[in-house]
């Protein structure tokens, strides 16, 4: 005998009733069918049943919606010959369910019994047709009513099971039973008198597991519409995979805690007699499914599957006369079973001041109402504080059996919950320690499910999420770069990265799933208009695992929403000078952010492009050295034009050329007048551990005063042009000494300037060539000859590099 069990899904509609047979026909063996209501149809019971509680006439137009439900279904199921016989018994039946609703109209109230006997219509329309169909298809089918199965208690609307007599009635039915197909519908019982009872939401997988147990089936399938328990939910975690073979009480754990593919008191009859369950999907039956049996060592896993259950809110009692004194914890508790609320989560800490419990958060104000009157005199005599109430949370829990025996799964849980910024609100183990439970904000369910499904499951690969503004010179070669090396990230350093927002000044777009990087001018252009709040507002609200934003910009309003993002625990990477060049408590500000909130704020490329003077200077303050003098050209755009600049140019033509080949800000006074440089000197001192103003350096420039005037391109390139005799005599003098002009920043004694040099035959910076940069550290373990980084420090190539390597330190952290 097997016993299967479809879901409300799995009978929705027609077209979905014929898989379902097609699926029973294929089975050889005797089988009892158990079938839900048609999807979304005991809503619309309840639905209907309040209405007419509350004295609204229009559960009348519900009910019309449920009677064309089936009428629509047996029309196209069934040929027009027999169509008559069978309307006309569910009409009946529906006339009956009219009655009912109609007294509960006429009252103005509804009952526990009376919502029993509504939302049992459900089943009974569905298994009626579904059975007269297999009959029409040539099956050799029979209906049997649950309440002729299955005997409850007059517990209405909560009734158990009378497991001793339901086991007998079972047997004696089936016993005698000959046809091959037996339909039951499921959700439904009686009393010993005959009063209808329901089992429950979700019922009707309860229904076939009592059915299987008591007559020790070979196995219970239960039909659904996903293809078995998935070691997360499939629609906030899209990496989730099915979980082939699992234990009753793994089962029963992820059940308990949300996973909906099954109905928790399900595997409990079943479980005794150890028949087997498997899930399997009904618009997939070639999938393999989840068979779930007695404890199966889990392959050698230790966390089998990661469940959550959202609308959970907490309640503490608290206050100093709980120390010490028995029987509060007894008093709690019985004041919370006594008003029927059910308890998901106890803490309690050691101490003994206070306990706390999860409830649902529809539970949450009469359980307030019943503990602050359980405990009145000791609220009012200040032992006890008030039920202390936080609402909109959830519940995240690990589960499997072998977590038992593996140190650190706490640990690496809450180590990577708090990474992501996840606030854990509480927690609670079992003394089995099958089972980790926190309680989350629900707003990072997405978030936390996500990152601990990526550090339990997906074999260490980790998914970056960013969010780029700008897409300029530097901002397109960083997105070319991304998407020719993204197949490399994943398999060499387990690395996904994923580009979902894109930001220039005109246009913005958003795509969670991640923008196609071979098409992202195209998104881009056809996106909505830039708004930077809008923005900030959307990358908080996608509140993605491990999310970068990424500024391309020069911008200082852009620089300055950078504690937005890092309070929020989304790290910043950044060529965007001006943050870390703003003033010193601003820079410090954003620093202590990035270590609260634990938001890596990284600007490799403020100083040497892609260079990696920053992450040297770093290593060098970390492991004890101290910086006694920086000697450095770090200007790419200066060094090209003074590198290409003599007698037979002008210096107009090449600041032009440098600006056009992106070696230059879109601004070039910036790189002119020296400012860029100092920015960099301030940045590189500040990194050494010294308190610098941008006003503090000392800033020799050898543009005239008319040039650092100039309000835009055309009127500063015009004056480049009129004092291009200054720029020779520059050149002259410099050429006259054999020494080449090089734009130099220098910090020492704690003090910094920039300006013009000319630069010796032997110096360290007479031969750099092109856009390079040099940077001569002088520490006290380098006094005399100092640590030398250099390289190409300017252009849009290397820039956007620089930026990738700080992406992929923070894929690393």
């Amino acid at each position: 005998m097997k016993l299967l069990k479809f879901g409300g899904t799995s009978v929705a509609n027609a077209p979905n009733i014929k898989r379902v047979k097609s699926i029973i026909a294929n089975n050889q063996d005797k089988q009892v069918v158990v079938v839900s209501a048609f999807g979304g149809v005991t809503d619309l019971l309840l639905n209907a049943l309040e209405l007419a509680a509350s004295g609204d006439v229009s559960y009348r137009e519900v009910l019309a919606q449920i009677e064309a439900r089936h009428f629509d279904t047996i029309k196209t199921l069934f040929p027009v010959t027999a169509q008559s016989s069978i309307i006309s018994k569910v009409k009946s039946e529906l006339n009956e369910l009219e009655t009912l609703l109609e007294g509960a109209y006429l009252i103005g109230e509804t009952t526990s019994r009376l919502s029993d006997k509504v939302v049992s219509y459900g089943e009974l329309l569905s298994s009626y047709i579904i059975s007269e169909y297999f009959k029409t298809e040539g099956l050799d089918a029979s209906l049997k009513s649950g309440r002729e199965l299955i005997v409850t208690n007059a517990n209405f609307g909560n009734a158990s099971v009378d497991f001793k007599t339901t086991n007998a009635v079972c047997q004696s039915f089936f016993k005698d039973q000959n046809h091959k197909i037996t339909v039951v519908p499921g959700f439904v019982a009686a009393t010993a008198k005959g009063d209808a009872t329901t089992l429950g939401r979700g019922g009707s997988d309860y229904t076939a597991a009592i059915i299987a147990a008591a007559l020790e089936a070979e196995k219970l399938e239960i039909w659904t519409d996903v293809s078995g328990l998935f070691t997360a939910n499939p629609k906030l975690v899209k990496q989730a995979k099915c979980v082939t073979h699992i234990s009753y009480e793994e089962a029963m754990e992820l059940s308990h805690f949300g996973a909906k593919v099954i109905y928790p008191p399900t595997i409990q009859p079943v479980l005794h007699k150890q028949i087997p369950i498997i899930i399997k999907n009904t618009f997939e039956p070639e999938k393999e499914g989840t068979l779930i049996t007695k404890n199966t060592n889990g392959g050698g896993k230790t966390v089998r599957g990661i469940s959550h259950i959202e609308h959970i809110s907490l309640l503490s009692l608290e206050g100093p006369g709980m120390v010490g004194i028995p029987g509060i914890s007894k008093r709690f508790f019985e004041t919370i079973s006594t008003i029927g609320v059910s308890v998901v989560l106890i803490t309690q800490a050691s101490s003994e001041h206070s306990i706390c419990i999860g409830i649902a958060d529809k539970d949450v104000e009469k359980a307030v109402k019943a503990v602050n009157e359980a405990f009145e005199y000791e609220i009012a005599s200040n032992k006890l504080h008030p039920v202390v109430v936080e609402s909109s949370l959830a519940i995240v829990a690990l589960v499997g059996d072998n977590m038992k025996s593996h140190q650190g799964l706490s640990g690496k849980m809450f180590a990577t919950l708090g990474k992501n910024n996840v606030n854990i609100r509480a927690i609670a183990q079992g003394a089995s320690e099958r089972n980790i439970s926190t309680v989350i904000n629900k707003v990072d369910i997405k978030k936390a499910l996500n990152a601990l499904h990526e550090a339990f499951f997906e074999e260490n690969t980790k998914q970056l999420n960013l969010f780029v503004m700008g897409c300029g010179n530097v901002g397109s070669k960083l997105l070319a770069q991304l998407e020719q090396q993204h197949k490399y990230l994943k398999k060499e350093l387990k690395l996904n990265v994923r580009v979902i927002g894109i930001s220039n000044s005109k246009k913005m777009i958003f795509d969670e799933g991640g923008i196609a990087l071979t098409q992202w001018k195209t998104a881009l252009d056809a996106g909505e208009k830039t708004d930077r709040a809008a923005f900030i507002q959307k990358v908080k609200e996608l509140n993605l695992r491990n999310s970068i934003f990424v500024d391309n910009t020069a911008n200082a309003a852009i620089a300055s929403t950078y504690s937005d993002y890092l309070s929020n625990s989304i790290s910043v990477v950044t060529c965007n000078k001006i943050a870390c060049s703003s003033e010193y408590q601003n820079y410090l500000s954003l620093k202590q952010l990035a270590k609260k909130y634990n938001a890596p704020f990284l600007f490799e490329t403020n100083v040497g492009a892609g260079l990696p003077i920053l992450d040297t200077l770093k290593h060098l303050i970390v492991s004890g050295d101290k910086v006694k003098k920086i000697q450095a050209v770090l200007s790419g755009s200066l060094n090209f034009v003074f590198n290409n600049f003599n007698n037979s140019t002008t210096f107009h033509d090449v600041v032009k050329q440098a600006q056009e080949q992106g070696y230059t800000e879109p601004d070039p006074t910036i790189d002119l007048s020296g400012v860029d440089v100092a920015r960099k000197i301030l940045i590189l001192a500040r990194e050494s551990g010294y308190q610098l103003e941008l006003e503090d350096i000392e800033n020799n420039s050898f543009l005239p005063e008319e040039s650092l005037q100039t309000s835009s391109n055309k009127d500063f390139f015009a004056s480049l042009v009129k004092y291009e005799s200054d720029f020779q005599k520059l050149y002259k003098s410099a050429a006259d000494k054999n020494c080449k002009l090089k734009y130099v920043a220098q910090f020492e004694d704690g003090k910094a300037k920039v300006g013009l040099q000319e630069i010796p035959q032997g110096h360290d910076f007479y031969n750099l060539e092109g856009s390079d940069n040099i940077v001569l550290f002088y520490t006290e373990r380098y006094p005399q000859q100092p640590l030398i980084i250099k390289g190409a420090g300017a252009g849009a190539d290397v820039t956007a590099s620089g930026i990738f390597a700080d992406i992929v330190r923070i894929g690393n952290f």
